[in-house]
């Protein structure tokens, strides 16, 4: 069965954040060439997801994987993308769509290798994970696996902190990894896209003394590009038209 893929971010008024997705989106598109891979956002700016779905219904695709562009399962992946997939199939779309899992689930291979890949090269003994935040236990708590996870890669101490929902800021996170010894601590991005959320945890973590600069937010990094297509292979194979 031919598919299409729609990536779906949460969205941002930020025109940073909408061109990381769809950097990311022709990240993708470039690993399986004929495949109709598009972008659709939650929030702000559009194109939304119901109207990218039509489109794909339009051109004769029978069926679609929805990929949420989240590391977290927090409120946008549990209860806003699915409303607005019930939402499109209450006015008439009638092809089948399926969801896959968000990124950050099960803090993958290949999510951890972008984040290594993407620190600073610099003398570091400690890392501070800087996250959007939530006030969702369960979402801070796979952050925090992400951040162990990652450390235990690294061989150094990793916390996580969060822009967000949090008392964990950047400056704490620094402050209690100094408390564990650490002197030289470096930032890793546990974001897709730039934004006013990273900037405010980043400010926080170099407030505190981490080490400049930032890793970069995970973006179009061939890594996620290839965790997105490991998430839509968990249905079988997708075929490219």
């Amino acid at each position: 069965m031919t598919a299409a893929v729609l990536l779906v971010a949460h969205g941002s008024s930020d025109p940073r954040a909408a061109a990381a997705t769809r950097a990311l989106t022709r990240a993708v598109a470039a690993q399986r060439p004929g495949l109709d891979v598009r972008c659709a956002f939650l929030d702000h700016g559009g194109p939304r997801p119901g109207e990218q779905l039509f489109a794909f219904e339009r051109l004769g695709h029978r069926a679609a994987v929805v990929v949420p562009l989240l590391l977290t399962a927090a409120y946008h992946g549990r209860v806003d993308l699915p409303a607005v997939l019930d939402q499109a199939c209450a006015d008439g779309l009638s092809m089948d769509v399926r969801t896959t899992d968000v990124l950050g689930a099960g803090a993958p291979a290949l999510l951890l290798s972008a984040l290594r890949r993407l620190l600073p090269s610099v003398r570091y003994d400690g890392v501070v994970l800087v996250a959007a935040g939530t006030r969702d236990d369960l979402a801070r708590h796979s952050v925090d696996v992400a951040a162990g996870a990652l450390g235990a890669s690294l061989g150094v101490p990793c916390h996580a902190a969060y822009a967000s929902g949090s008392p964990v800021t950047g400056a704490v996170a620094v402050e209690a990894l100094r408390a564990r010894g650490c002197r030289r601590v470096a930032i890793s991005s546990y974001f897709l896209a730039p934004g006013r959320l990273h900037d405010i945890a980043v400010a926080s973590a170099l407030s505190a003394g981490a080490l400049a600069p930032a890793a970069p937010p995970l973006g179009g990094n061939l890594d996620v590009a290839r965790l997105v297509m490991s998430r839509i292979g968990e249905f079988g194979r997708v075929r490219a038209a």
